[in-house]
């Protein structure tokens, strides 16, 4: 990491600790904790996983079609059983890092070890992660793609590089990765906005 990234990463650091300790100064009161434009929106679901790309359609946090990246979706159900259908790894890091009040009771991820159209989601501790390989990322320069068993992750790994690790491994690797997604997603963001801007001119 270099000087400038490693500045990036200490402010941010910076800010989050200030935002945590302008929190618990606060006076106390029954609604205290994660703030509620937070809450996963959806009621609560037993059954989250059952037709999940119907019942979430699109990313909360970046809007994103969980259909078009069905090979990258996520849901996190937490222990209240709200349910957070997400795009990626990436958008999966970002809810359990605000949801920190909640308890995570299952995380699913999509199965590339599956030739289905749309890829059958499987639960996180049973995965294995291909992480950094030259795969195309969803939300990060870096990907991390789930297998439902080592011999289809190693196959991967053969053919595009990268390295095994579980779920651990893959969500350090996207909270260390954080920082210049966010800033790669802005940027690539801006420039739709000028190409539709200059289109809608022309």
């Amino acid at each position: 990491m270099n000087r400038r990234d490693l500045l990036k990463l200490s402010l941010a650091t910076t800010g989050l600790a200030v935002a945590a300790t302008t929190a618990h100064a606060q006076p106390s009161c029954a609604s205290d904790g994660t703030p509620a434009q937070f809450i996963p929106k959806r009621a609560a679901d037993p059954k989250a996983w059952e037709n999940d790309i119907e019942k979430f359609p699109k990313c909360p946090y970046c809007g994103m079609d969980r259909r078009q990246y069905h090979h990258s979706r996520m849901l996190i159900q937490y222990s209240d059983d709200l349910p957070d259908g997400v795009c990626s790894l990436h958008c999966a890091a970002i809810s359990l890092a605000v949801n920190v009040d909640r308890e995570p009771k299952t995380i699913w991820v999509a199965d590339n070890a599956s030739i289905a159209e749309i890829k059958p989601l499987l639960e996180v501790d049973q995965a294995t992660f291909l992480i950094g390989s030259q795969i195309k990322g969803v939300m990060t320069k870096r990907s991390k793609v789930a297998y439902s068993t080592e011999a289809a992750a190693k196959a991967a790994m053969a053919a595009n590089g990268g390295e095994l690790g579980r779920f651990d491994k893959a969500l350090l690797a996207a909270y260390t990765d954080m920082s210049q997604d966010v800033s790669m997603v802005r940027k690539n963001r801006e420039e739709r906005r000028q190409r539709a801007a200059r289109q809608d001119k022309g």
